[in-house]
């Protein structure tokens, strides 16, 4: 079996010079101390992830320098996906600064946290979206479910720049409701350049209580929409501490996948990432 690839955790360090302000509230007081290479590398072991990915948390290029230094360091670091600012002139100029080095392997913008429920699609920042697709530097989009229909036009406007939601859009596994979520969502999977991140879900769901059986429906709705060649497993952590455990979270996508192929399931836990994000 090839390597298996976590696409999507982060990492934090309360004496960094960045923003936490988003771990502030009192619910996010379990997950509000240090994580660090160190604190994930048991984690993985513990499963038999291979290698993962960081996905940036702070609109700030220094968190990419740090967290590349911290790749350089922790061989199973296998990318970054970091943060340029797209709606800046100097996008370019930012995104050259480290587009050569083997480990950035993509960026993201903290979309659903703008005031601008249009954000993503202004013009300004759809020119910086436009300097990744000719650079060929995948995007994460980071929707709530009500941000889920700019999908479609993102993916027509820059067909040839390589997408991934994240957590499919954070749906209400918590209510068990779709109604608001799958028309956009399989609308979305209609863009061959559109992916998708079977990660977050335990966060959306009932934090005390849920079970695998509260994802099952989301997950194989995202099967049916992108299928496995499109589909790729992340584990949030360590939000998603919020929920559950690092084994709980990897353990439930196994038990809501069943009995799947070889071929399915190399795809999920490997290919897709290492397909999407050009991992050496």
């Amino acid at each position: 079996m090839p390597p298996i690839i976590d696409s999507h955790q982060h990492f934090w360090q309360h004496s960094q010079p960045f923003d936490y302000a988003w771990q502030d509230g009192p619910e996010m007081a379990p997950i509000r101390r240090d994580y660090l290479p160190a604190d994930l590398k048991p984690q993985i072991d513990a499963v038999g992830v291979d290698r993962t990915i960081f996905v940036q948390t702070q609109h700030n290029t220094a968190e990419n320098d740090w967290v590349l230094q911290l790749a350089a360091e922790n061989d199973y670091i296998a990318g970054i996906v970091g943060w340029v600012d797209l709606a800046s002139p100097d996008c370019e100029e930012q995104l050259l600064r480290y587009k050569d080095n083997p480990k950035f392997v993509g960026i993201r913008h903290v979309t659903h946290d703008e005031p601008d429920d249009d954000f993503i699609v202004r013009p300004d920042v759809i020119n910086g979206l436009r300097v990744l697709e000719k650079h060929q530097v995948p995007f994460d989009l980071l929707f709530f479910v009500k941000h889920l229909h700019h999908a479609q036009t993102l993916a027509s406007e820059l067909p040839n720049l390589p997408m991934v939601i994240d957590h499919l859009a954070k749906p209400r596994i918590k209510d068990g409701a779709m109604d608001d979520w799958l028309d956009n969502f399989r609308a979305a999977a209609q863009f061959p350049n559109v992916y998708c991140k079977l990660s977050g879900m335990v966060t959306e769901a009932d934090w005390q209580n849920w079970t695998p059986t509260d994802l099952k429906p989301y997950v194989e709705t995202a099967l049916e929409c992108f299928g496995p060649e499109r589909c790729m497993y992340g584990s949030d952590w360590p939000v998603c501490e919020l929920a559950g455990s690092y084994e709980q979270v990897y353990n439930a996508l196994v038990d809501v996948l069943g009995p799947i192929s070889d071929a399915e399931r190399d795809a999920i836990f490997s290919e897709t990432a290492t397909r999407f994000y050009n991992l050496k």
